[in-house]
């Protein structure tokens, strides 16, 4: 269909346009950027899990550990999904974007389809499942949206046709259905590293997690904070960073998670794939470890 249309296009203005060549010339451009673009989206998805796994008898609710996956892109996840990311666990569930309980394969997220990749997510409920005992399973529930600022999320904006607080109160409604809210992964900051915001972080993280904690019913509710990148050239970063830890040394509830020596995936703003799956075990690590 591509082919003819440009074909058309060409014989159309070859009629019209003795520079046939300059005209050629751009068709093949737009052929060739056409394919280059359907080539990257094809790596970028070649290894996506091909259908969804319904769990047709869900576990009873007082064994289920429900997770929620709060954030901007790199809880969303931009890493790419490797054939290791979709071996699934009968005791690592997730939900699909009907809100039904599928079996967890990455990617978890599927708010931004043209956009989403690996996330934390998998590696996270991997470790958790070793820990916990042998009846227990993990619901994944993600609900992280690429590019929201913390004010957004303060506001319940609409953000890529997400209301974003809206939809995290749907979603741990949805979580308090079939189990027990253990937690909430929050990674979010880039959006903020600007001199207006980044010095505001700190006070605004606290607004938002008393939101959260009030939707999960538990004031005493589990939230971990991924820092932002150490791979960034904006030096703002450290900031937030900084703004992170100030917080948390305030929040007895909270735990940071390192990501300093994380790698990106070459675009200075997102955790590749084994970043990705390393910052999953480092949540489930410090979950673990607040739960002793």
């Amino acid at each position: 269909m591509l082919m003819n249309e440009i074909y058309s296009f060409t014989k159309m203005k070859v009629i019209a346009n003795t520079n046939s060549i300059s005209v050629f010339a751009l068709a093949c451009v737009l052929l060739f950027s056409s394919t280059d673009l359907l080539a990257q989206n094809d790596i970028r998805t070649q290894s996506f899990p091909k259908e969804e796994v319904a769990v047709t008898k869900i576990p009873k609710r007082k064994n289920v550990w429900v997770f929620i996956l709060a954030g901007q892109s790199n809880m969303a996840g931009r890493g790419l999904v490797e054939p290791q990311d979709t071996i699934p666990s009968e005791r690592i569930l997730s939900i699909n974007k009907s809100g039904k309980v599928i079996i967890a394969k990455e990617p978890l997220h599927f708010y931004e389809s043209t956009l989403t990749g690996l996330d934390c997510g998998l590696s996270f409920g991997k470790e958790i499942v070793k820990e916990a005992p042998v009846k227990i399973s993990v619901l994944l529930i993600p609900a992280a949206v690429g590019g929201s600022s913390i004010s957004q999320w303060l506001g319940d904006s609409t953000h890529r046709n997400v209301k974003l607080v809206s939809n995290f109160k749907e979603r741990v409604a949805l979580g308090k259905k079939y189990g027990k809210i253990k937690g909430i992964l929050w990674h979010q900051g880039e959006s903020d590293t600007n001199p207006n915001d980044a010095p505001h972080y700190s006070e605004r993280l606290e607004q938002l997690f008393k939101i959260f904690r009030v939707a999960a019913g538990d004031e005493n509710l589990p939230i971990l904070i991924g820092e932002l990148g150490g791979y960034s050239d904006n030096k703002i970063w450290t900031v937030v960073n900084e703004q992170i830890r100030r917080y948390s040394s305030i929040d007895k509830n909270t735990a940071v998670i390192s990501t300093s020596e994380l790698k990106d995936k070459g675009d200075k703003l997102h955790f590749n794939s084994e970043g990705q799956r390393i910052l999953g075990q480092r949540f489930a690590e410090a979950y673990l470890k607040m739960k002793k």
